[in-house]
């Protein structure tokens, strides 16, 4: 696996999300789980992504596990300042200082280590300054508690403001063949600062691997409320994962391969490293995801794929 910088951090160039191991996506078992991170550890995929706020901590408990004993194989980053835990379905988001730094107590409790490799701010808060948000998230990396910070789905301008306050190693957005907005929000802002990009869902949510069918979705999976996955739209967004279908079996490639090359790939073009983290809970899709970089794609590839963000039907949410 080819590995990148973000800021001072040495990550590897595909991460992991763990996200739906606990949380958004139907059920999933521990032990397969647990199997589907330690086999990406064996497979080079060592930027392992988790939240406090996946599955009220379950996430992060679930991940600790995994990498008991290898712990310095791993990047492990978290994430702070989505609260889920005022009521059923209800989200608030909180970047006081204090419970930003007890949160973090908490995090490294359930993950059983010392430091967090990258800790994101999960959302600014326009209610609090990021001199104190930022500022609480320094005081953790002077404590040792924590190496490098990052923020997620941010715009270019609290890009700046934050890094002025404290450098910033990473910018986590939602960044696949159809949401683009990252390279207009926030990409300027990411090159001038020397930021790095870790794009969340390179897979469109499973939606561009061409094997998510929306009618069968569970009901407790979070995609059957996503406009993109519903009913007319999610019929004619079709057309997209047939033309790159269409690009994959030219490449002897899966869909999902060619989307994750394609995000890995844009990094040339926006001018800072974009690190792809495509979730999965299953050991066969981690390898298959994996295997994802040894795809280059041809100029003739990248035209073909290049329009596709405009065609799109539906929201992101």
């Amino acid at each position: 696996m080819k590995q990148v910088q973000l800021g001072g951090l040495t990550v590897s160039a595909e991460g992991l999300g763990c996200m739906g191991m606990s949380s958004v996506y139907g059920a999933a078992g521990w032990d397969e789980s647990v199997a589907t991170i330690r086999r990406a550890l064996d497979l080079g995929v060592t930027l392992i992504d988790t939240a406090n706020a996946y599955g009220a901590g379950h996430n992060e408990v679930l991940v600790g596990r995994a990498i008991a004993g290898r712990r310095d194989e791993a990047q492990l980053a978290t994430k702070v300042g989505m609260d889920f835990t005022t009521g059923r379905g209800k989200v608030v988001i909180r970047n006081d200082p204090d419970y930003i730094k007890a949160a973090a107590d908490a995090s490294l409790l359930r993950f059983g280590t010392d430091r967090i490799d990258l800790y994101y701010l999960h959302r600014v808060s326009p209610d609090v300054p990021l001199d104190d948000s930022v500022g609480a998230l320094a005081d953790l990396v002077a404590e040792g508690k924590v190496r490098h910070i990052g923020l997620s789905e941010v715009t270019g301008e609290q890009l700046r403001a934050a890094h002025a306050i404290h450098p910033v190693a990473a910018v986590q957005s939602e960044y696949s063949l159809w949401t683009r907005d990252p390279e207009t929000v926030v990409a300027d802002a990411a090159r001038d600062l020397g930021v790095g990009l870790v794009a969340y869902s390179p897979l469109g949510r499973g939606f561009l691997t061409g094997t998510v069918d929306p009618a069968t979705l569970a009901a407790s999976d979070g995609r059957r409320h996503l406009p993109r996955f519903t009913d007319s739209a999610a019929l004619a967004n079709r057309a997209i994962t047939d033309a790159v279908r269409k690009v994959a079996e030219v490449r002897g490639a899966s869909a999902g391969q060619v989307a994750i090359a394609w995000a890995f790939a844009q990094g040339g073009r926006l001018g800072i490293p974009v690190i792809p983290i495509p979730g999965t809970k299953r050991v066969k899709w981690i390898e298959q995801n994996a295997a994802a970089l040894d795809l280059e794609l041809t100029p003739g590839d990248l035209g073909a794929l290049e329009p596709l963000a405009a065609q799109v039907v539906g929201a992101r949410y």
